[in-house]
């Protein structure tokens, strides 16, 4: 997205102090953080070059280049590859144009997981298949297609708010992995409709994607409250599908006998009576 490279740098260079880096931190400064002469002396790269990258018009960059702006910008393992990305999208012929159907197999694959809610979701954290119990936690066959994403379900959704007991470090969560899909999939038409929408609606999400964090969010924990089974900790693990990228699926792993294992079953079999 048109932006994105400076407004990280601008963002991650913001939150190094000089002292952290060797440098005087006495005397008066109009910015927070390091100036851009100062990080592209500390890079070892002149300042009119650094100062053309945040403008974003820096040209075949080199990995050396980019990985000394990482080191003196103490960017972590996620934070580098972002910046990787961003600094040198995919030509459009070496991208994908949307994310794919999901595989008859993949869906057989969700349906054998009976006791467990799974699903998957595309680039723009769209939902794009999903088991009965799944269905039964977040309800997606209820949901028109067009609203079938649970980051959007946050945001602007009645009730959103009032799932998560956890709200805000949920939502900062779910943006800092929205930030890095599309840093991944820069043409992705799902992504950009989704960031303009929330962006427009959304005082909470500008804020949140102003920040330009970034942050896979492949496993944790997420505690929600259901309107039939009460509350469920749900810790979940995401794996990517080798051969379509771009769909991820989500399996949510309480453990054996637990209080939320136990909800899960009476919350299957009441979606069953249904």
């Amino acid at each position: 997205m048109d932006g994105d490279l400076g407004d990280f740098l601008r963002t991650r260079r913001a939150r190094i102090q000089p002292g952290e880096v060797g440098l005087p931190s006495s005397g008066r400064r109009r910015v927070p953080g390091l100036r851009r002469e100062e990080v592209a002396q500390l890079a070892g790269v002149s300042v009119d070059y650094y100062v053309r990258l945040e403008q974003g018009r820096g040209s075949k960059v080199s990995d050396a280049v980019l990985d000394s702006i990482a080191r003196v910008l103490r960017l972590d393992e996620t934070e580098h590859a972002h910046l990787l990305r961003v600094a040198r999208p995919l030509k459009k012929a070496e991208r994908r144009s949307g994310a794919p159907r999901v595989r008859p197999g993949v869906q057989l694959l969700l349906d054998s997981m009976e006791r467990t809610p799974a699903f998957v979701v595309g680039p723009a954290m769209d939902t794009l298949a999903w088991n009965a119990l799944a269905d039964a936690v977040h309800g997606f066959g209820h949901m028109a297609p067009g609203r079938r994403n649970l980051v959007r379900q946050l945001f602007l959704e009645p009730g959103g708010r009032d799932l998560y007991p956890d709200w805000a470090g949920y939502a900062a969560q779910s943006v800092a992995n929205l930030r890095l899909s599309a840093g991944a999939h820069p043409d992705d038409r799902a992504v950009r409709d989704l960031v303009g929408e929330l962006s427009l609606k959304s005082e909470d999400f500008r804020r949140l994607w102003a920040d330009h964090q970034v942050k896979a969010c492949m496993h944790g924990v997420i505690r929600l409250r259901h309107p039939v089974a009460g509350p469920l900790t749900l810790p979940f693990e995401s794996l990517t599908l080798p051969e379509t990228p771009e769909q991820t699926i989500v399996v949510y792993t309480p453990e054996p006998g637990s209080e939320t294992a136990e909800r899960l079953a009476l919350l299957g079999s009441w979606a069953t009576a249904r």
